[in-house]
């Protein structure tokens, strides 16, 4: 009996340093198109994405460090409108991840597994899932985010003549 206890006892201790240690995913492995599965603010029960709701988010990351992000909908009519979020870099190196420049953040990926990350930004929890689309798909939400990418000119045309 006390040797079977210390087996059990052993294997507990085993899976729990496993599980401590997350998992262990290549960097290259964020290369590619992500689509937001479930996103859920924090304290709430309702999910806020989905294939149910009509709305997702997508993002792209190239292998040169391409970024680009934006918001998909399906509206009532069943047409779907892509919402360019950003278009730019990231940096994902060492459990390190940054988006446009900004602050390096230390594990704000959380990876399930090769395919899936979660995530906490502003109190909101999301998943995400690694997917491949047509690349006429890709192309075209990767055109949208660029052209939403404003030239420096016209940012300070629009500073002078809207906001003065």
């Amino acid at each position: 009996m006390k040797k079977a206890m210390f087996v059990m006892a052993m294997a507990l201790m085993g899976a729990m340093q496993v599980s401590a240690q997350g998992v262990k995913i290549d960097d290259k492995e964020i290369v590619g198109t992500w689509i937001m599965e479930s996103m859920q603010w924090e304290g709430e029960k309702k999910t806020m994405c989905g294939k149910a709701t009509g709305y997702t988010q997508f993002k792209f990351y190239g292998a040169d460090g391409e970024y680009a992000c934006a918001q998909i909908t399906m509206n009532k009519e069943g047409k779907v409108v892509v919402m360019p979020h950003e278009y730019g870099t990231y940096m994902f190196k060492d459990g390190w991840y940054s988006e446009m420049g900004r602050e390096k953040i230390k594990d704000a990926i959380v990876w399930v597994d090769k395919t899936t990350t979660k995530g906490t930004w502003m109190k909101r929890h999301d998943i995400w899932k690694k997917v491949t689309l047509p690349d006429k798909v890709v192309k075209y939400i990767l055109a949208c985010c660029k052209t939403k990418a404003m030239p420096a000119d016209v940012q300070q045309q629009i500073r002078q003549n809207m906001f003065k």
